[in-house]
C-alpha cells in the first residue's frame, strides 16, 4: 500500500544477512503477563497519603504504573486515535514532503536508515510533536489538532500533578517544575508500528529508557508493551482504560531504578 514506510526494502540488506546466520531475536510472545501497579487517582483525595504511598512503592520497584480516574476522557483518546489513524494513512509520499501538516522538519518519522544491525531495527512510523508546534498545524486539519489540544490540555495537568507528588517524596522543592519545566518543554508522540512479516526479527521500537521526566503513555487492548524488571522481560497487560505511567531517566536517578521498554503496536 501506499500508505506503508518502506521498511523491507531499508532493512532488505540486514534482513537477509539475519537469515544467513545472525541470531534471532527472543520469542516475544513468550515473555510472561504482568499486572503493573494499578492506581485509582480518585484516592488522592479521600487518602491522599494511602495513594501516595502507593505511587511511591510502584515507582521505586517497577518505574512503571497505571493510573484510573485520571481526567483523560475515552472519548478524547478515541479521537485522538481516529484522527492520528487518518494523518498515518495519507500516502508516504505525502508524509515526508517538507513542511508536513506545517510542522518542524522531521516531526515525521519512520524507521531507521542508519541501522547497521537488526537491534537497531525500528518497524513504526510516528508523528513526534514539540507542544509549541501544536498551533502552527496546517489549518485543513483542525480536527487532528484539537484532539491534540484536548489530549495535552488534560495530560499536562496529570503530568503536573504527578511530577509533584514524585517530588514530595524525594523532598524536591513541589514548584520545581512549574518554575523549570514549562509546557514547550513537553512532547507528544503518536506511534503507529505496521504489520510485521519478520517478527520473530525485529521490533516495533527498539529496547530503550526515556530520558525524560515522566512518559504517559496509553496502549488499547492490542497491546505491545513490554518492560524490563530484574532481568526479565513482561508484557504488560493492556487496560484500555488506565495510562501506563513510565518514570524516566531524569527521575529514575533518584530513585535507583533502572526499567528498559519495547513496543509493539498502536499507542499515543
Amino acid at each position: 500500500m501506499d500508505q506503508e514506510p518502506p521498511l523491507q526494502q531499508t532493512y532488505k540488506t540486514l534482513l537477509h544477512n539475519s537469515s544467513l546466520g545472525e541470531p534471532k531475536k527472543e520469542n516475544i510472545f513468550m515473555a510472561e503477563e504482568c499486572d503493573l501497579p494499578l492506581i485509582d487517582l480518585s484516592q488522592l483525595n479521600a487518602q491522599r497519603d494511602k495513594c501516595i504511598k502507593l505511587i511511591a512503592q510502584a515507582a521505586r520497584e517497577w518505574g512503571f504504573f497505571q493510573v484510573l480516574n485520571h481526567g483523560i476522557s475515552q472519548e478524547v483518546l478515541k479521537i485522538l486515535k481516529d484522527e492520528q489513524m487518518k494523518v498515518f494513512h495519507l500516502p508516504f509520499q505525502k508524509k515526508i514532503e517538507d513542511n508536513f501538516l506545517n510542522l518542524s522538519a522531521n516531526s515525521y518519522r519512520w524507521g531507521n536508515s542508519k541501522a547497521t544491525s537488526l537491534k537497531q531495527v525500528l518497524w513504526s512510523e510516528a508523528l513526534h510533536l514539540s507542544l509549541a508546534d501544536i498551533s502552527r498545524m496546517d489549518e485543513c486539519k483542525s480536527t487532528l489538532r484539537s484532539a491534540i489540544e484536548a489530549f495535552v490540555t488534560v495530560a499536562g495537568s496529570l503530568a503536573q500533578s504527578l511530577a509533584e507528588i514524585l517530588s514530595q517524596i524525594l523532598g524536591i522543592k513541589s514548584t520545581y517544575f512549574q518554575e523549570n519545566c514549562p509546557p514547550n518543554t513537553s512532547y507528544l508522540r503518536l506511534n503507529r508500528y505496521p504489520p510485521c512479516p519478520f517478527p520473530s526479527k525485529a521490533f516495533g521500537f527498539m529496547p530503550h529508557t526515556d530520558s525524560s521526566f515522566l512518559t504517559i503513555l496509553h496502549q488499547d487492548h492490542v497491546g505491545g508493551l513490554q518492560l524490563l524488571k530484574d532481568g526479565k522481560w513482561f508484557r504488560v497487560k493492556p487496560n484500555p482504560q488506565a495510562l501506563v505511567i513510565n518514570i524516566g531517566d531524569l527521575f529514575q536517578a533518584r530513585y535507583r531504578i533502572g526499567s528498559r521498554t519495547r513496543q509493539h503496536g498502536w499507542n499515543i
